[in-house]
């Protein structure tokens, strides 16, 4: 019943998991050097425990609609542990983020669900691979998420795509590639700063195709792909065939590079991480997968 309530809702249909359940209990979570809030499932039984890693959310774990998935999984009957990335406030990561998420969950002691929302995911699994942390975390989703920090910022800069067969391209609006330069001006020397600047897609195409060796170091350092056989719970990759923010090749790249107990659900009523078109009778195949992913998180 709950599953199916916050599928509705979360979809953006009828409010139903929010008529039928209490609020959830705010408060922060007791987990050193790390600013995380912690909303407390008020059901008939204590609400399992998750971690919840929100993708670019210039204010973090206030942003609204952070606060928003958090209390609607709280609703659904889980414990949220809510932490706040300061990478992903400003649109760049660092490894200081993976440790953060790596604390958080050694505050919210397992047997933990992860889920890493978009950008988010990247910290979420490299986290989920930590030895100090893993064997409390029994399932890590990816809602929207990359594999390989090389291939999506590639994406971000000259909107081309693809994994195995599957290739596509999409057009993104210029200002995509000046955010890019902002956020790692550090890592990038001035004639490539120049070039970016620019806005053309040649030269975007160009930088992408001879990445700096720095940039490339920090990439890869926080791909999951790296990782992803390190990584002992259970993978629930869900992504929309429709992402225009990050392709759901990244998601097809990480299920082929760690496919034992990994569950890889394409569907096309979610876009990025917010549902997409409405819902008709044609989608009810991607609302069964959905739902089975949600009945499947409780332990």
């Amino acid at each position: 019943m709950l599953a199916t309530a916050f599928l509705v809702e979360f979809l953006g249909h009828t409010p139903l998991l929010t008529a039928i359940t209490a609020a959830p209990i705010r408060g922060p979570l007791d987990a050193p050097g790390v600013e995380a809030d912690v909303y407390m499932h008020q059901g008939w039984t204590g609400g399992a425990r998750l971690v919840l890693v929100h993708g670019f959310a210039p204010d973090g774990k206030e942003e609204p609609r952070v606060r928003e998935a958090a209390v609607l999984l709280a609703r659904a009957g889980f414990d949220v542990a809510v932490p706040t990335i300061a990478g992903l406030t400003r649109g760049r990561l660092g490894p200081e983020d993976v440790e953060t998420v790596v604390a958080t969950l050694a505050g919210h002691p397992g047997p933990t669900v992860a889920i890493g929302v978009s950008v988010g995911a990247g910290p979420a699994l490299l986290a989920a691979a930590d030895p100090r942390v893993r064997d409390r975390v029994s399932t890590v989703v990816s809602l929207g998420g990359y594999a390989s920090g090389v291939e999506v910022v590639r994406f971000w800069l000259t909107g081309v795509y693809g994994f195995g067969p599957v290739r596509g391209r999409v057009d993104h609006d210029p200002e995509l590639v000046r955010m890019f330069v902002r956020a790692n001006r550090d890592l990038l020397d001035p004639p490539s700063r120049a070039l970016l600047e620019t806005g053309e897609p040649e030269q975007a195409a160009r930088f992408s195709a001879a990445l700096p060796p720095e940039l490339h170091r920090h990439l890869d350092a926080l791909s999951p792909l790296r990782v992803a056989r390190d990584v002992p719970a259970r993978l629930v990759l869900i992504h929309g065939y429709q992402d225009r923010a990050v392709p759901y090749t990244e998601s097809l790249r990480l299920a082929a590079a760690r496919p034992e107990r990994t569950t890889l659900v394409l569907v096309g009523i979610v876009e990025h991480v917010e549902s997409g078109p409405r819902v008709g009778w044609r989608q009810v195949g991607d609302l069964l997968a959905l739902w089975r992913v949600m009945y499947g998180l409780r332990p």
